[in-house]
C-alpha cells in the first residue's frame, strides 16, 4: 500500500470539498465519489473519480470543478480519470452526507447491512406496509416511517419522489444503489 504524501492529502481534501453539481448540499467526499489523488512531480496530479452510475451527466461538471480548484492551488496539470471499478454505491455516502441530505429535505438512502447486489422485490409502495426485512424510508420532515412512493424517478435518476402519509409533505428519496 502506498502512503499518501502531505501534499496528496491536502489535494484530496481540496478536491473532496467540491460541491456535487446535482446535490450542492453535499461535497464529493461526502457523496463518496472521490476515490484517490496521485501526485506526479510537484505540479501534476491525477484524480480518480467514480460516477454514481455509468453515464452520469454530472461527471463532466465534477471534473471541471476539481480541475479548477486544484489549478487554483498551483497544480499546472490536472487529469481527472473516471474509474468504474469498484462501482459506486450509496453505502459510500458518509454519515455526515446522510445527515446533510436529511437536513436538506431528502431522505437519505437506507444503509445496507450486507454486501453484494441490492435485491429488488416488487410489492406495496407504502413503507408502513413493508415487512421488517427492509428499513422504512423515513420522512425527512417529521421522521414518520409511513411514506408512499409517488414516482420511481424525481429530479434526478438517483432519486425517487415520495410523500409522507402523516405530514403529507412530498420529498425526494436518494435511492439505494
Amino acid at each position: 500500500m502506498v502512503t499518501a504524501t502531505a501534499l496528496e492529502a491536502e489535494l484530496l481534501e481540496l478536491a473532496g470539498s467540491v460541491p456535487d453539481p446535482e446535490l450542492p448540499v453535499l461535497t464529493l467526499r461526502e457523496l463518496g465519489v472521490l476515490r484517490a489523488v496521485h501526485l506526479h512531480g510537484t505540479d501534476a496530479v491525477e484524480v480518480d473519480l467514480t460516477p454514481t452510475y455509468t453515464g452520469c451527466p454530472a461527471i463532466e461538471a465534477m471534473s471541471s470543478d476539481i480541475e479548477r480548484v486544484l489549478r487554483a492551488h498551483g497544480m499546472r496539470e490536472v487529469t481527472v480519470r473516471t474509474v468504474l471499478t469498484p462501482a459506486w454505491s450509496t453505502d459510500d455516502i458518509t454519515s455526515e452526507g446522510r445527515d446533510k441530505l436529511r437536513e436538506f429535505g431528502i431522505a437519505p438512502p437506507r444503509v445496507r447491512h450486507d454486501s453484494g447486489p441490492v435485491t429488488l422485490t416488487l410489492g406495496p409502495t407504502r413503507t408502513q406496509d413493508e415487512g421488517s426485512a427492509t428499513e422504512p424510508v423515513r420522512c425527512p420532515h417529521c421522521g414518520s416511517a409511513g411514506t408512499e412512493l409517488l414516482s420511481r424517478f424525481s429530479s434526478t435518476a438517483c432519486k425517487a419522489l415520495r410523500r409522507c402519509l402523516d405530514c403529507r409533505e412530498p420529498f425526494d428519496h436518494f435511492k439505494e444503489l
